[in-house]
């Protein structure tokens, strides 16, 4: 009997070894070259990114003077730089699906490395000679640091690789360690969106970090949603799971929320401060929520962990050295206020200025109307007085305010 068992005993057994086979992890070999086609992907898309902005930004100068506002669009650089911008997103949202989160997300270093490059080079930026070593040999030590970094990222990057289907994002996203993540993300989100709406605490770092908070959501939407896509096309079809869809609005939704604030941000601080502390915050965001979700991190030793710290850390220090001697942009002052002018009075008592704020109008010498105001409130007339030489040359001034006072 049991001789004549064991063949049926020995087929019974096959499909569960063949079931357990196929559920392995990836070998390292497989792991590493997943992570060299990603990290490729992610420095190819960052790179035409930082070119087809300075292709951009280079009709625009070109085309500064000119009287349609609209001019650029008919201009072939704006248009290459406009399809350079879509390959460049396309390659690094390809880049998700190939390599774990935590090792793309750093990789947006190469951007900031190639727009300092690209605008001295193609912009043509001119600076002195005297200003060199104050402005430019800092941020080529930057660029080096930046490279490092990213060598770092990309030897000692996690190696952890799981396939997006629907049933395994599903498992990652009712986890209590992303539940309790979420938690304390959602209850940080509303405490900064509180200060910052009603409080008025329009901090550089209060607005940064609502990005990078939103943007670490998207990260994890995004590259759900490209394993999901690159699982289908290799014939798992996962477009039929509901939570594709839920990643997808979430990613949409997000990444508008996203550029809202930054447009925001934009409007108060510097560019090179946005892009440094920008990064900074996004990165080491977007990098714990890719460890909370997606474990990106688990079965790796210390000597990685620590090796992929120190390259995130070098390339914050080579971002910020990059970005800290940009020429600061000057804003357009439309008039000379008159209380800057020396011996020059109010032209009201109430100290009303004669010119419109910023925020109503640009044009010059544009009043409300006085008609209901009495005469002690009217503007004061500046009459022109000749020009009269003493004995010694000395001349009087060329006009001279008549006053108003309420005894009149």
């Amino acid at each position: 009997m049991e001789g004549g068992n064991s063949p049926n005993l020995q087929l019974q057994q096959l499909p569960l070894a063949t079931a357990a086979v196929s559920v392995q992890p990836h070998t390292d070999s497989f792991s590493y070259k997943e992570n060299l086609i990603g990290a490729l992907l992610a420095i190819f898309g960052h790179l035409v990114i930082s070119i087809a902005l300075n292709l951009q930004k280079y009709s625009h100068i070109r085309l500064a003077g000119s009287k349609d506002p609209r001019a650029y669009f008919k201009t072939k650089t704006w248009w290459c730089g406009l399809f350079l911008l879509l390959l460049g997103e396309l390659g690094v949202f390809s880049s998700y699906a190939f390599a774990p989160l935590s090792l793309i997300v750093p990789l947006s270093a190469v951007s900031v490395i190639a727009s300092a490059i690209i605008g001295i080079i193609f912009i043509k930026e001119k600076w002195k000679p005297k200003d060199f070593l104050r402005r430019y040999v800092l941020s080529f030590v930057g660029c080096g640091l930046a490279i490092v970094g990213t060598y770092l990222l990309v030897t000692f990057g996690p190696n952890s690789h799981e396939k997006m289907t629907g049933e395994n994002i599903t498992r990652h996203l009712v986890s209590w360690p992303f539940l309790l993540y979420m938690l304390v993300e959602i209850i940080m989100f509303c405490l900064l969106l509180y200060f910052y709406k009603e409080k008025n605490a329009n901090y550089i770092v209060v607005i940064l970090l609502l990005v990078a908070l939103l943007g670490s959501m998207t990260a994890v939407t995004v590259k759900a949603v490209a394993g999901m896509i690159l699982v289908s096309i290799q014939g798992n079809l996962q477009l039929d799971y509901p939570i594709f869809y839920i990643m997808l609005v979430c990613m949409i939704a997000t990444a508008i929320f996203q550029a809202t604030f930054l447009a925001q941000a934009s409007q108060l601080y510097d560019s090179s401060q946005i892009a440094s502390i920008g990064y900074i915050l996004s990165t080491t965001a977007a990098i714990t929520a890719g460890a909370t979700f997606y474990l990106d991190f688990t079965g790796e030793d210390v000597l990685h962990i620590c090796m992929f710290a120190l390259g995130c850390l070098i390339a914050f220090l080579g971002v910020f050295l990059i970005t800290r001697n940009r020429k600061k942009s000057v804003p357009f002052e439309p008039y000379i206020s008159m209380d800057a002018m020396p011996g020059m009075q109010n032209m009201h008592d109430k100290g009303t200025a004669v010119q419109p704020d910023l925020k109503a109008s640009f044009s010059y010498g544009a009043l409300e109307n006085n008609d209901n105001m009495p005469e002690i409130y009217t503007p004061a007339t500046l009459p022109i007085v000749q020009e009269q030489h003493g004995p010694k040359g000395a001349s009087a001034p060329p006009y001279r305010v008549l006053e108003h006072s309420k005894k009149e």
